[in-house]
């Protein structure tokens, strides 16, 4: 069995400069950031004395372009990396990959690793809620790779190439035995005792596309009857360059089952509920990862920050998740409400491939470079 490696693809308009990537992400680990590496093939004719720089730029839009009237602008660039890429093809610190595209190319192919600031926030953007806006809103990298003098130098379309890539985070692969649990109760003026709610999930951390199973139990000590039961999935958005936070709910399951629970009575339940992005089309302010007309989109992964560390000093777009649960005890009882936070984010694609590919043998696999997709780089076999 022969594992193809796709690397991909991409020539500047003049032909001069062509540069090829084995990944597009850069991988949050919460201690550290995973760098982009790949092989760029210029011509020394060509060079003149020139060098070639490699630049990461980050773009926050957080309105609409069509909504940009007279000088006013919903969008804010910022250079994270500039630097030259070093002319030599005798790097210590290459991949195999990248030793295997040196060998295949030539002596005009020279490998670079480009790293991100540690600080740099994740690749989430927004739903508009609109088919026809030009630029996604949210938080977008672009990997440019041109020929210039000197860095401060403007690059020129003609003569540079640029790839979309992202800074993600993975799920780690530790097992974690935590079950996240909750208790609440709520007290009726001028009725005695309570009702009381406890939630409970059968683990912390789930994976995009896998039902999300929690147990209630709810003990009736009040005088109130409750008349129906709702479970929702909440998406808590936070966006910390407008100082803007929202919520969204991304599943929703209602239930009379077992209703009504009356005064003295004790009911259990278990329900599962999937949220996926395919059920929320054209919702304004939805997190995700990518774009909602791309078919590889999902719902944005939790935000993760290291061991002792606050989530809430992240920059960028935070998002996190959790399981709501609404009793329903009529219009004059009102409601009692149980969140219990959980993470909902993508495996990691090289924890589970890794020990193949130092096992069997590689192909490498050209593929022109069109458009970001969130599948892996590595073929299924």
């Amino acid at each position: 069995m022969v594992n193809a490696v796709k690397v991909f693809k991409k020539t500047a308009p003049n032909g001069k400069v062509t540069a090829y990537l084995n990944h597009r992400d850069f991988v949050d680990r919460t201690n550290h950031t995973s760098p982009v590496r790949g092989v760029v093939v210029v011509d020394n004719d060509y060079l003149r004395g020139r060098r070639v720089f490699a630049r990461v730029a980050v773009t926050y839009r957080h309105g609409r372009e069509e909504d940009e009237v007279m000088g006013l602008h919903f969008s804010k660039e910022m250079i994270l990396v500039n630097t030259a890429i070093e002319m030599s093809n005798k790097a210590e610190d290459v991949t195999e990959v990248q030793e295997r595209l040196l060998k295949k190319l030539g002596a005009n192919a020279y490998p670079f690793s480009v790293s991100l600031p540690e600080n740099s926030p994740l690749s989430v953007t927004l739903d508009n809620g609109d088919e026809t806006s030009s630029q996604p809103l949210g938080v977008i990298y672009d990997l440019k790779l041109y020929v210039a003098d000197n860095k401060e130098e403007r690059p020129h379309k003609r003569n540079s190439v640029s790839f979309a890539v992202r800074k993600v985070q993975f799920a780690s692969m530790e097992p974690s035995s935590r079950q996240p649990s909750t208790l609440v109760s709520k007290s009726f003026t001028l009725s005695p005792g309570k009702l009381n709610l406890e939630v409970s999930l059968d683990q912390d951390l789930y994976l995009h596309g896998q039902a999300i199973t929690a147990k209630l139990n709810v003990n009736n000590a009040s005088k109130k009857s409750v008349k129906s039961i709702k479970c929702q999935v909440v998406q808590h958005v936070e966006v910390t360059m407008t100082n803007n936070m929202f919520s969204r709910v991304v599943a929703c399951l209602e239930s009379r089952e077992g209703c009504p629970v009356t005064p003295g009575a004790h009911f259990t339940k278990n329900f599962s509920i999937t949220p996926l992005a395919s059920s929320n089309k054209r919702r304004y302010g939805i997190a995700l990862d990518g774009q909602m007309k791309d078919t590889d989109a999902n719902l944005a992964s939790s935000t993760l920050v290291a061991a002792g560390k606050n989530v809430n000093d992240a920059l960028g777009i935070i998002v996190s998740y959790s399981l709501r649960v609404k009793l329903n005890c009529g219009a004059i009882g009102g409601e009692l409400t149980a969140d219990l936070p959980f993470k909902l984010m993508h495996p990691d694609p090289n924890a589970s491939k890794a020990t193949l590919r130092k096992l069997q043998s590689t192909d490498i696999e050209f593929e022109e470079f069109s458009r970001i997709r969130r599948g892996q780089s590595v073929a299924d076999d």
